[in-house]
């Protein structure tokens, strides 16, 4: 691992120190924004350090308060552009921000594509594993959106996007076992 990558795990566990994920558990913020990078190189096989620094940093415009400039003067224009196009707009309702994803999936740079389709594997495997106390309607949901978002980002990753269907079946036999014991 580069001094640059590990720069920003430092600075993405700095930034997120005080950010629980949702789940049960509530593990640190951070675990996340790393998973989704490890997921990158070790599934997709991904080994642009631009790409991988931007998935360390997917999170960090839209949930701290650093910059797409600070990122830009940490890390390059490259790594600021794919925290870009993978940043929520936090001004917009978070159902136009759900849809905004959707729409401009299909448009995103291949970079940017990886890294959102880590970041929704990722979230989907913490449904699967360290589910939050949402109703089985609210997961459905989520799980419905995850994969129409992943859908405008296909073929830029066969195996990425293989593990992200796997992973969300495991969440759809969680489901399934659910309703069936009810």
């Amino acid at each position: 691992m580069s001094a640059r990558l590990l720069a920003a795990v430092q600075w993405a566990a700095q930034m997120h120190k005080d950010q629980r994920r949702k789940g049960r558990t509530a593990t640190p913020y951070v675990n996340h924004c790393v998973t989704v990078a490890e997921l990158l190189a070790r599934v997709g096989g991904v080994t642009d350090e631009d790409v991988l620094i931007g998935a360390v940093l997917h999170d960090i415009v839209e949930d701290t308060h650093a910059t797409l400039e600070d990122v830009a003067a940490r890390f390059g224009p490259t790594v600021a552009g794919y925290v870009a196009e993978v940043s929520d707009d936090k001004d917009l309702a978070k159902a136009e921000r759900k849809r905004q994803q959707v729409l401009k999936a299909p448009g995103k740079s291949v970079g940017a594509k990886l890294i959102k389709i880590g970041d929704k594997t990722s979230n989907v495997g913490d449904l699967a594993d360290d589910p939050p106390p949402w109703p089985a309607a609210r997961l459905a949901e989520y799980m419905r959106w995850a994969r129409e978002v992943v859908a405008g980002m296909r073929g830029v990753n066969p195996a990425l996007e293989a593990h992200f269907d796997a992973t969300a079946a495991r969440v759809d036999a969680h489901l399934q076992a659910s309703a069936e014991s009810t």
